[in-house]
C-alpha cells in the first residue's frame, strides 16, 4: 500500500472504461428535446464531467473475471452507464443547498452553480430515470435484465443509497459510534459499489458461490473507499482534493477520522483492503484487475 500511482495496466484499463461508459452517456443524451437543451446540458456536465468511474470499472472488470478476457465489453456498456448516471444524480443532489451545500465538485463549480438549482435538481431527476431507460433498451436477456434492475433499484433507492444520505443528513452535530457510522457508509457509498460488483459478476455469468464472494469484496472496498474519503478530507487539500477540503468537519459530520483518528481510520483501512483481497483469493480466474482496483481505491489521493 506504499504508491498512490495506479499500475500501467490499470491505468490503460480505467481510460478504456472511462472511454467506452462516456461515449455510451453522450450517445443517450445527444437529441435534446426542443426548449430543454439547458437541462440536457446539465445532464452532460453532472454525468461526463471528470470522475474516476470507478463504478463502471468495476462493471467491466467484475465481468471479464468471469468470462475472460475474450469477453465482449459491449454487452457491459448499457450497465456502466446506468451506475454512472445513478453515481452522478447522487452527487448532483447531494451537493445542493438543501443537502451538504458544496459549491465544487470534481474540481468544477456543482451543478446548481454551473447552472441553478432548480436544473440541478431536474438534471438529478432525470439521469436517475436515464439509468434505468439504458437498462430497459439494452438487448441483455430478460431474465438477466430484471435481475440487473433488481440490484439497480434495491441499492440505488430507500433501502440503498438514499437511506444512506438521509441517515447522513440527520447525524450532523450528532455523536455516532463506529456501530452507527459503518451501516450508513455501507449504504451511501457502498451500496452502488457492491451492485456494481455484482452487476458485472452477474453479466460475466458468475455462480452463486461466485456471487457470494464477489460480494463481500465489494463491501469491504466500498466502506475502504468512504474510510479513504474521510482520510483525505482532513490530509488533502481543495486543489488535488477536487471539492472542498474540510468540507466533513465545516458540516460537523461523524467520520472514521473523527470517532479513530488519522492513524486509527488508516488501520481500519488496511483491515479492509486485507478483506477485500482475501474474498477474491476464494474466486476461480484471473483477479488481478480486480486486486488493482482495491489497491488503487486504498491509495487515491483524490
Amino acid at each position: 500500500m506504499s504508491s498512490t500511482t495506479p499500475s500501467p495496466a490499470l491505468r490503460t484499463f480505467l481510460q478504456d472504461s472511462a472511454t467506452r461508459v462516456e461515449a455510451r452517456i453522450r450517445k443517450a443524451l445527444e437529441h435534446p428535446v426542443p426548449s430543454a437543451e439547458k437541462l440536457f446540458e446539465a445532464m452532460r456536465y453532472a454525468a461526463l464531467g471528470p470522475g474516476k468511474r470507478l463504478r463502471p470499472a468495476l462493471v467491466y472488470a467484475c465481468a471479464q473475471v468471469f468470462h475472460g478476457v475474450d469477453f465482449d465489453l459491449a454487452k457491459c456498456d448499457a450497465t456502466a452507464a446506468a451506475l454512472e448516471c445513478i453515481h452522478a444524480y447522487s452527487l448532483v443532489h447531494d451537493d445542493l443547498p438543501a443537502m451538504d451545500d458544496d459549491a465544487l465538485r470534481r474540481g468544477r463549480p456543482t451543478c446548481h452553480i454551473a447552472f441553478d438549482e432548480a436544473t440541478a435538481i431536474l438534471a438529478g431527476d432525470a439521469l436517475q430515470t436515464l439509468a434505468f431507460e439504458l437498462l430497459l433498451a439494452d438487448q441483455t436477456e430478460l431474465s438477466l435484465k430484471l435481475q440487473l434492475l433488481q440490484e439497480l433499484a434495491a441499492a440505488s433507492g430507500s433501502r440503498g443509497m438514499v437511506s444512506g444520505q438521509a441517515i447522513d443528513l440527520s447525524s450532523v452535530d450528532k455523536t455516532l459510534t463506529l456501530e452507527q457510522l459503518e451501516p450508513m457508509h455501507r449504504l451511501k457509498t457502498g451500496a452502488l459499489i457492491c451492485a456494481s460488483a455484482r452487476m458485472g459478476a452477474l453479466l460475466g455469468g458468475a455462480g452463486i458461490a461466485e456471487l457470494q464472494a464477489t460480494t463481500h469484496y465489494a463491501q469491504a472496498i466500498g466502506l475502504a473507499f468512504q474510510v479513504q474519503d474521510d482520510i483525505l478530507d482532513i490530509t488533502a487539500d481543495t486543489e488535488v482534493l477536487g471539492k472542498t477540503q474540510g468540507a466533513d468537519a465545516l458540516l460537523n459530520k461523524p467520520t472514521y477520522v473523527s470517532l479513530l483518528g488519522v492513524d486509527g481510520a488508516r488501520e481500519k483501512l488496511r483491515g479492509l483492503h486485507k478483506q477485500a483481497l482475501d474474498a477474491l483469493a476464494t474466486l476461480p480466474g484471473d483477479t488481478l484487475l480486480l486486486r488493482q482496483l482495491a489497491d488503487y481505491i486504498v491509495q487515491r489521493s483524490h
